[in-house]
């Protein structure tokens, strides 16, 4: 939340060239992809034509502490022209300046003198005030260790989401990753993973080590392989326009190739394809990459005299004998790192429950994992049948204006239906494991009602951007108030 100014930009390419310059922007884009990735971390704010509060750009910007509006439909974005349309005829062209406005979604032209929020005495009283009471403990989701610092200068007691795709978004490292994808052999693809692996060490052994004692919850790899990928249309303008001026003929090949590829990972409904656990099973090479890295960096991290506790866990879990399979690459992974470095590592395996069978099969599942963390921005999708991106932009906003929904789920935790699952869950999972640790770790981590719903089923944690971490301790403390648990 909150107002960012600067210059409309309309490619994240041009954002990155632009920011040794020290130039303030805004990326415009229909929606983003991991190809803005680079763009979204240089920009002061994004505004998208598509999507939701839950929508890549706003996980993505938020996990930053990027203003962001997404879904604002009523403007038409025109790559070509380098500009937008908006509803009452005004251009807005590349370079313009912009204002806007996370809290309420609204966009402004031109620049509007702002205030940065400053942390006084005052705000620190009323913390300490709030950590006194609270029992539910409140973590954030962090990707990086400058996420880590930031959830520990508001107050995080454990990373609750640490996302690994994040992570190959960055340049450098997307190629490696393309590679991978393209591979047509698993000697090929270990061949980008062996690539890969130094550099993720690095990224969880930053973490790790700014976070100490605090758990740290590491998210196997989650959404589909094509998201990795160049956009399918764009890809096939350019490569239009190069053959069109006579362009080189092994670039135009190697792009069609790529585009091939594209074609064979659609999928009709990737929300709820061929991702989290399901890559796992398909491609195993891919977790026990993700596994040596992890407990590489931790065993590094022991052998310098700094604690670390390491929490793997594995995404889009329906059935427990997925999560049985990819424990025993973790675990095997784990336990060969450790004995090699001779090093005392204690670590937890658990899964993500964000879908209605997870909840509803707790108790088997809670057999092998060792803690359980809602991912309830997906859970809402699949308990409503809303995908997030469309309901947001195309009837959501009628539903609430109609009354037919007092609350837009993907912002306030549905407790009537989405709520009942994570209390059965809850319930089911502690039948079978009753030490069982449970929290979430969606965006509904950080609003005041979802987190005092947490705290009444029992949740030892909610996790949260690290910028919403201090609303979740006030609302924690205020939902051990109504209702002491002490």
């Amino acid at each position: 939340p909150g107002p960012a100014t600067g210059k409309v930009v309309f490619d994240s390419d041009e954002a990155a060239e632009l920011d040794p310059a020290g130039e303030k922007m805004i990326l415009v884009r229909t929606e983003t992809s991991s190809d803005d990735f680079h763009g979204i971390a240089v920009a002061q704010g994004v505004l998208t034509s598509r999507g939701g509060m839950t929508s890549h750009a706003a996980v993505v910007a938020r996990g930053m502490g990027k203003r962001t509006v997404a879904g604002c439909e009523s403007i038409k974005v025109d790559y070509t022209k380098e500009q937008f349309v908006a509803p009452d005829g005004t251009v807005v062209k590349k370079g313009d300046y912009i204002t806007i406005d996370g809290g309420d979604g609204s966009v402004y032209l031109g620049q509007v003198n702002t205030i940065e929020p400053e942390l006084d005495d005052d705000f620190g009283l009323l913390m300490s005030w709030a950590d006194e009471i609270r029992s539910l403990q409140v973590w954030a989701n962090a990707d990086t260790p400058e996420d880590a610092r930031k959830a520990i200068e508001y107050g995080a007691q454990g990373i609750g989401l640490t996302r690994t795709e994040h992570m190959f978004f960055d340049e450098e490292r997307l190629p490696i990753v393309q590679q991978m994808i393209l591979a047509d052999s698993a000697e090929a693809r270990k061949e980008a993973l062996d690539k890969l692996l130094p550099m993720q060490k690095e990224d969880f052994k930053g973490i790790l080590k700014v976070m100490g004692e605090r758990p740290v919850t590491i998210r196997l790899l989650d959404p589909p392989l094509h998201e990795f990928l160049p956009d399918y249309i764009e890809l096939l303008v350019e490569v239009t326009e190069l053959k069109a001026k006579g362009g080189d003929a092994k670039v135009i090949a190697e792009k069609e190739a790529l585009m091939k590829t594209i074609e064979g990972l659609h999928e009709m409904n990737p929300m709820l394809g061929h991702r989290g656990c399901r890559l796992g099973m398909t491609y195993p090479e891919i977790p026990e990459m993700q596994a040596r890295a992890i407990f590489e960096a931790a065993t590094e991290l022991v052998k310098e005299g700094i604690k670390v506790r390491p929490e793997v866990m594995i995404p889009l879990v329906s059935d427990v004998n997925e999560l049985k399979k990819l424990k025993e690459v973790v675990v095997k992974t784990a336990d060969e790192v450790i004995a090699q470095a001779g090093v005392d590592l204690k670590y937890s395996v658990g899964t993500m429950i964000e879908l209605p069978r997870a909840a509803l099969t707790a108790d088997e599942i809670a057999k092998e994992a060792e803690f359980f963390s809602f991912g309830t921005n997906d859970l809402t999708q699949t308990t409503f049948g809303f995908s997030r991106d469309d309901a947001e932009g195309k009837f959501l906003p009628h539903y609430l204006d109609e009354g037919v929904l007092e609350k837009n789920p993907f912002q306030v935790l549905d407790q009537k239906g989405v709520g009942q699952l994570v209390k059965i869950g809850v319930e089911k999972g502690r039948s079978t494991r009753p030490d069982l640790k449970v929290g979430i770790c969606g965006e509904h981590g950080g609003e005041p009602s979802s987190v005092k719903f947490c705290h009444d089923v029992g949740l030892n944690y909610v996790s949260c951007s690290p910028f919403r971490v201090p609303i979740a301790r006030l609302a924690a403390a205020q939902a051990e108030i109504e209702n002491p648990r002490k």
